[in-house]
């Protein structure tokens, strides 16, 4: 599939199915493009949780944290990333930071954060997996959709095409 979240907007804005995300996140990976079946994760400031998801096989998905937008710490290091990578995720979507970001360009993986911080985050094994969560005015869910380019994010209950 040849991803265009601008077409898919022009095919699918109006139907209810289908979701923008607003323009808050940057790209750090070095696949900018990206997109597969959604899991979600609700961690604040703890990526004991993140850790353990990302080590699961997950050809072609794409792990969506809501890390409650937090600016104080990363949720996401070269080390998680790289574990992502070697899982077959796809990409992963942070709402909150990342950290390492010179190693994180390396890696083929989409990866989008608000910013970059130095600091790790807690380790406290606190969060919930596979349940929906919602920002950047988006309700995500499990087995939903994302697609990213350098356009933004887009999310749909079903696959497109």
């Amino acid at each position: 599939m040849t991803l265009a979240t601008a077409r898919l907007c022009d095919a699918y804005a109006q139907e209810a199915h289908f979701q923008i995300v607003e323009p808050l996140f940057k790209s750090y990976g070095a696949h900018p493009v990206f997109w597969g079946r959604i899991s979600t994760l609700k961690a604040f400031e703890d990526n004991v949780q993140i850790k353990t998801v990302l080590q699961e096989k997950a050809e072609g998905r794409v792990l969506v944290v809501d890390g409650g937008g937090s600016h104080r710490c990363a949720l996401i290091d070269f080390e998680l990333a790289s574990l992502a990578v070697d899982n077959g995720w796809q990409g992963l979507l942070i709402y909150g930071c990342v950290r390492d970001t010179v190693r994180l360009a390396e890696l083929p993986i989409g990866i989008r954060a608000l910013h970059a911080h130095p600091l790790q985050s807690h380790q406290r094994n606190q969060g919930d997996h596979d349940l929906p969560i919602t920002f950047a005015g988006v309700n995500f869910k499990k087995d939903h959709f994302l697609y990213a380019d350098h356009d933004g994010i887009v999310v749909s209950d079903r696959l497109l095409s």
